[in-house]
């Protein structure tokens, strides 16, 4: 709902109905029109992911300066159907505790300020290490053992040159819904054994902020180490039998220097940092890079072929009820399969580019909604932009992060981008593109309004390696091509 217009009415709505229009009036906001301005799309996870990417960037030197963070507002489409997956309590949310129900939404938005560590500079706290992975389980329930969670931490642990040792507090993702404290409590027992690491759980004071929650508790976990205290979660009653770990309800005073920072998302998308106090001071230095191939092309595909892609599927029986951008972006990658005769390791990236994200699908869910219909529970996930990143983690088994971006009419070189910085920083040895877009009346009109020109329906692959196996890439190419004025077209034709 933009200026009084109703939902439903794309053209009355206008530009500010765009998935990118808030990240724009952001650069707009802060006078940096030119800088490169991306757009990540991990749902719960988004802003830890931007977090954890932008630390990244300043380290292998492709940025002096990066502003990352959050934002989330609630809406009816939102809390309708977090309530329809029965995911919201009644009462107040209990993270960690044996009774306890689901959570409260909350709103917010957060950023941080990321450069290089000098004497120079007063810092307020350190990004010491990174890590990213996929669950490849379910498309909202979290792997029972906690498993994506603990490669995420060991790869930032890794990042860090730490130990689980190390670690003096952990910023849990705690949603205190059943399914998630438990998975959580099984990860932690994997990181830290019988150690009682205090857990903070901030979602209990501000609620989930979604979007916002990496940043702002992120912020929480440095405001601790900064101050030198043990942050307090409030909540009573008997804690989940599987957690294992000290949980205060008040703060106390401590000497906490690094704090382990986690958070899940829609698709199975798992993100950690690990974060020093101020006094961290330099780092290891400039992160060395490796060269980045392009090796296998897809060929473009217009419409949905499902039974193409139950055929080389790990998992056929999730790709039945995909909904339109999934399908898509499942068939693009069956094409590329075929196509090329390539095996997908299970650490593979994926990285979905989309202008339009998920504007149709959206409409579709809200639809009931504002004709006083009941809103169904399995299609509320896949108004979640990363779903479709997701879902394909799921269907061929790949457990590096998932995840979708989408700035603008260049999305498909975004994604192109950071797929190849990840692989370029060794958080993994290849990264499957996906360039999709599912064009409807919704999105022709949005755009139009917007003055952005209408993307054609349909998808394409690619697959990137480390190394030099095939057509290396040019980051600074890319890089120009996905913060310019570029048009929808596909960077790999």
């Amino acid at each position: 709902r933009v200026g009084g217009a109703e939902g439903g009415n794309a053209l009355e709505l206008g530009a500010p109905a765009t998935y990118f229009a808030p990240v724009a009036a952001l650069a707009e906001a802060l006078r940096l029109p030119s800088a490169p301005c991306h757009q990540l799309l991990g749902a719960c996870a988004s802003s830890t992911l931007a977090i954890g990417l932008g630390a990244r960037w300043v380290d292998a030197g492709y940025a002096d300066l990066v502003i990352a963070g959050g934002y989330d507002a609630v809406n009816p489409l939102v809390a309708l159907g977090f309530e329809a997956l029965g995911a919201l309590t009644g009462d107040v949310p209990r993270p960690f505790r044996a009774v306890r129900d689901g959570m409260a939404l909350g709103e917010g938005a957060g950023l941080v300020a990321l450069a290089p560590a000098s004497p120079e500079r007063v810092a307020r706290g350190h990004v010491l290490g990174f890590g990213a992975s996929s669950d490849a389980v379910h498309v909202t329930a979290p792997d029972r053992s906690g498993a994506g969670l603990v490669r995420a931490a060991r790869h930032a642990l890794a990042d860090a040159a730490l130990g689980s040792a190390d670690i003096d507090l952990v910023n849990a993702h705690a949603t205190a819904t059943p399914y998630n404290d438990a998975a959580e409590a099984r990860a932690l027992a994997t990181l830290f054994g019988a150690r009682p690491v205090p857990v903070h759980a901030f979602k209990a004071v501000v609620g989930h902020t979604l979007g916002a929650a990496g940043v702002l508790e992120t912020l929480a976990a440095l405001s601790a180490l900064e101050q030198g205290v043990v942050p307090g979660t409030p909540g009573d009653g008997p804690l989940e039998p599987e957690f294992k770990n000290a949980l205060p309800t008040e703060a106390r005073a401590g000497r906490p220097r690094a704090a382990l920072k986690w958070s899940a998302a829609f698709g199975g998308l798992d993100v950690a940092l690990v974060l020093g106090g101020p006094e961290w001071g330099e780092g290891p230095g400039r992160r060395q890079r490796v060269p980045v191939a392009l090796t296998a092309v897809s060929g473009a595909v217009s419409a949905e072929e499902l039974e193409s892609v139950q055929r080389v599927a790990r998992r056929p029986e999730v790709v039945e009820r995909a909904d339109p951008v999934s399908a898509l972006v499942l068939t693009a990658t069956a094409r590329l399969l075929a196509s090329s005769g390539v095996a997908l390791g299970p650490e593979t990236a994926v990285v979905v580019g989309t202008a339009s994200a998920t504007l149709e699908v959206d409409e579709r869910f809200d639809r009931r909604r504002r004709a006083g219909r009941p809103v169904e529970p399995r299609r509320f996930p896949a108004t979640s932009p990363n779903l479709s990143a997701g879902l394909c983690s799921i269907a061929f088994g790949l457990h590096g992060p998932a995840l979708s971006v989408g700035t603008g009419p260049g999305a498909s070189w975004e994604a192109l981008l950071v797929a190849h910085d990840l692989v370029a920083c060794g958080d993994v040895e290849r990264a499957l593109v996906v360039a999709v877009e599912d064009v409807g009346p919704v999105v022709a009109d949005v755009f139009t309004a917007a003055g952005l020109p209408i993307p054609s329906r349909g998808a394409r692959a690619v697959l990137l390696e480390s190394g030099s196996g095939g057509t290396l890439l040019e980051r600074q190419v890319i890089a120009e091509r996905a913060s310019g004025p570029c048009s929808a077209e596909w960077p790999f034709a």
